[in-house]
């Protein structure tokens, strides 16, 4: 019993090992891994880029969503849960994701757009969110959408 008790304590540090240098390769720091924030990762949201620099079919997404659509994916509009944690905390349901067409992909891709909030009164009035984010590695990484 006391060996399989000193194996378990082993693969639980073993696994704690892992997750750390997963996050120490990521730019987390160790005392960001171990608490959890996630800060260098979350700080990636904040990069930017220019509506007309994300792929054709991405400007085509980002206009449907602010048209209202139509979506060719069943999937688009659904809840994102941020789960991540790479964009701003938001309560659940405040982010939609998006599918960002992949040419040759034979299913949905890795590219996304994911969107959050409503715009403020005076900006245009059919558009839904205040805020949109690219993610070309499902995922992994963020930018945030300028117009």
């Amino acid at each position: 019993m006391a060996a399989h008790a000193s194996i378990t304590s082993l693969a639980s540090r073993f696994v704690l090992a892992a997750c750390l240098l997963a996050n120490l390769a990521m730019g987390t720091t160790e005392a960001q891994a171990r608490d959890g924030t996630g800060m260098a990762a979350r700080q990636l949201s904040q990069e930017s880029i220019p509506l007309a620099e994300l792929p054709a079919q991405g400007q085509r997404t980002y206009q449907a969503i602010l048209d209202g659509g139509p979506f060719r994916h069943d999937k688009d509009g659904t809840v994102f849960g941020n789960r991540e944690r790479l964009l701003p905390p938001e309560r659940r349901g405040h982010y939609r994701e998006y599918t960002v067409d992949t040419p040759g992909a034979s299913n949905r891709g890795a590219r996304r757009i994911v969107c959050g909030g409503r715009k403020e009164t005076g900006e245009k009035r059919n558009s839904p969110t205040a805020a949109c984010w690219y993610t070309a590695d499902h995922y992994a990484s963020f930018r945030r959408i300028v117009p």
